[in-house]
């Protein structure tokens, strides 16, 4: 059973650095429904097609509470509805990908870097409109710091009938600097014999 156990998680290393600057930029945060702000306690909640912007930063939600700790780093749950998940996308640092994702539930904490995707969890990391890396599982945990994925399987649900932990992950593109010097580290040279016939 804890061979089960251990099969049911996938960790997974990829360069998933988030975008530095976003965290010096105004967190703005939007919804349908009136929003409670406890000034006292640090604790925003949100209600109704919520969405929260900073930087590149972007999360989705039904619901939404966030909260400031003492330390200045914030903390945030976002709630989908049926059949409409909460979503995130945020770019990576360098500006060429993004890394998305959806779940039931995500939870935020900007102090340890991390995010959590909980309840039919699905994370891409995107060049482009390409999907590079597409993680699926009931539970995705992205340490930003770390740069690792953590997957686990769950119980069966309609988007995932056998409940298994699935990653389609791409082969890294060699950078156009390492395939010129490789081109370039085998000169050709020029032969007479080249068309002849023997």
């Amino acid at each position: 059973m804890a061979l089960l156990a251990g099969l049911a998680a996938l960790v997974v290393t990829l360069p998933a650095q988030a975008e530095r600057s976003d965290r010096s930029k105004p967190l703005t945060m939007e919804s349908d429904k009136p929003c409670t702000v406890d000034l006292v306690r640090q604790v925003s909640v949100c209600s109704g097609n919520v969405v929260i912007a900073q930087g590149t930063l972007l999360i989705r939600a039904d619901r939404v509470e966030l909260r400031e700790l003492s330390d200045g780093y914030r903390t945030a749950t976002a709630l989908g509805v049926p059949g409409r998940p909460a979503a995130y996308r945020q770019r990576r640092d360098g500006g060429e990908e993004e890394l998305e994702g959806a779940a039931e539930r995500i939870e935020y904490d900007a102090r340890t870097d991390t995010l959590r995707f909980i309840g039919n969890a699905q994370v891409r990391r995107m060049r482009g409109s390409v999907a590079a890396e597409d993680i699926q599982g009931a539970v995705i945990v992205w340490d930003n710091a770390a740069e690792l994925f953590s997957v686990q399987g769950g119980a069966a649900t309609p988007n995932n009938p056998g409940g298994r932990v699935r990653a389609v992950l791409s082969p890294r593109a060699e950078p156009a600097s390492a395939a010129s010097s490789s081109a370039a580290a085998t000169p050709l040279q020029s032969s007479t014999s080249l068309g002849e016939r023997r």
